[in-house]
């Protein structure tokens, strides 16, 4: 059987840690739309609560959780940590392999360790609603919860091939009071104009994120919240990371050899890795694995440079790896992971060779989620996959090496509301898309 380890609520981590403090090189400055300036933090005002913008900014190395944070957060945190001994008998492989499994939150991901730190800071500054985008549904769905929880509206734009892709992502928006538009929509004069330049656009997030930005800031009773990619966002959820740690040392672990996280903006692999590369900046071995889609592969064949977050260029300029703001990814069923930017902190770690990417195409992906369901007997959501399959690919080196190993992944989210992905796999309706090239 496979063995859980779980920590009391008092080995919870009571403050969120921020990797800017420990770089031994600066982060490179966001720059302003218009003029190109490095941004000034009154500059994002428009969108975000001040308590945010000084997180974006900060270099202070631990920021305290919110007790009313913390408090939600006890509906699910701790999260396990899971040794896969059945895969693992599966593989053959010498490694010892653990995932740490966020799909035990009420949203089903990771998702709500940003989303109600997020919720609670603007409630606090007298926002009444916030504005966001989602691909697969599961950044929506936990700024949904979230909102509730703290007495806010939410409006979701959710890109247009999850929407129809993923209907029960949205039943799970509208439950917890959210309301919802598929992306591009006639809400914005953003979607118009993409629309009535391509009536049957299939929706990006960038197309996505400019229509909730031109909603908030032309709302001031609204906010904009964004799930992954900005430094505010990646720092909420290093409490992934930092329970890891701890859970490992239950374990009789020293420490990981190899760490995984699937990647699309960067939340949820930053959330388990960063806590890490700490070590690795003090001098430990680990190797810390980026796993995207062949078919958005922002970090193996984007460029490094300044770009917008979104497509129509409302965005701060940040340098980040970039396919450009106008790419269209194709629509594959791991929605969460198609976009065209990294987070920034990322993309440094990546230049710097503190982290490395790996693209994985679809039917290896789906192949190695169904051997995990087979397995563990969680069914991973389409992203998680990614992370699954990296460690399956880890697992076989080990043995082909004959080498023991440590290999430890974050399983983001479940798959339990992406089950037609898995119809269409099951059913040879899957296919791999070609590796797209930065613009």
């Amino acid at each position: 059987m496979s063995k859980k380890i779980v920590l009391t609520e008092a080995q919870i981590p009571r403050s969120y840690y921020n990797i800017v403090a420990d770089l031994p090189f600066p982060p490179s400055p966001p720059l302003h739309p218009a003029t190109r300036e490095p941004l000034k933090p009154e500059d994002l005002a428009p969108i975000f609560p001040m308590a945010l913008i000084e997180q974006e900014v900060s270099g202070q190395a631990e920021i305290p959780i919110p007790e009313p944070v913390m408090e939600t957060y006890l509906l699910y945190r701790p999260t396990p940590l899971i040794r896969a001994t059945v895969l693992e008998k599966a593989l053959g492989t010498p490694a010892r392999i653990y995932y740490k499994y966020e799909g035990v939150s009420p949203v089903g991901s990771h998702k709500a360790n940003t989303a109600l730190a997020q919720a609670y800071y603007n409630k606090m500054e007298g926002t009444k609603r916030l504005v966001t985008e989602t691909g697969a549904g599961q950044w929506g769905t936990a700024l949904s919860f979230a909102c509730h929880k703290f007495g806010l509206e939410c409006l979701v734009y959710m890109v247009k091939v999850s929407f129809h892709q993923k209907p029960y992502r949205k039943v799970m928006m509208q439950t917890y009071g959210a309301t919802i538009h598929a992306s591009p929509s006639e809400t914005t004069e953003f979607g118009k104009k993409i629309l009535s330049q391509d009536p049957d656009n299939p929706g990006s997030l960038g197309i996505a994120i400019s229509e909730a930005i031109e909603v908030a800031a032309n709302d001031p009773a609204s906010k904009y919240s964004l799930g992954s990619v900005l430094n505010h966002v990646l720092l909420h959820q290093t409490v992934i990371g930092q329970e890891t740690k701890e859970q490992l040392k239950l374990a009789g672990e020293k420490q990981p050899d190899v760490v995984i996280g699937c990647h699309g903006g960067g939340s949820n692999f930053a959330g388990l890795a960063f806590p890490f590369v700490r070590d690795k900046i003090n001098g430990t071995d680990i190797d810390i694995i980026a796993a995207e889609p062949v078919s958005c592969p922002t970090l193996t064949r984007g460029k490094l440079d300044y770009d917008f977050g979104d497509t129509a260029g409302m965005t701060p300029l940040i340098r980040m790896y970039t396919l450009g703001h106008e790419f269209m990814p194709p629509s594959i069923h791991a929605g969460g992971l198609r976009y065209h930017g990294a987070a920034p902190l990322v993309s440094l770690l990546l230049e710097n060779n503190l982290i490395r990417a790996e693209a994985l195409p679809q039917l290896e992906v789906f192949q190695g989620a169904v051997l995990f369901a087979q397995t563990e007997g969680i069914i991973p959501a389409p992203e998680s996959a990614h992370a699954v399959q990296m460690t399956i690919r880890e697992a076989l080196k080990a043995k082909e090496e004959g080498k023991e190993k440590v290999i430890v992944f974050n399983l983001s989210g479940h798959g339990l509301l992406d089950l037609s992905a898995y119809d269409d796999f099951l059913n040879n309706r899957l296919k791999d898309e070609n590796a797209a090239a930065a613009s």
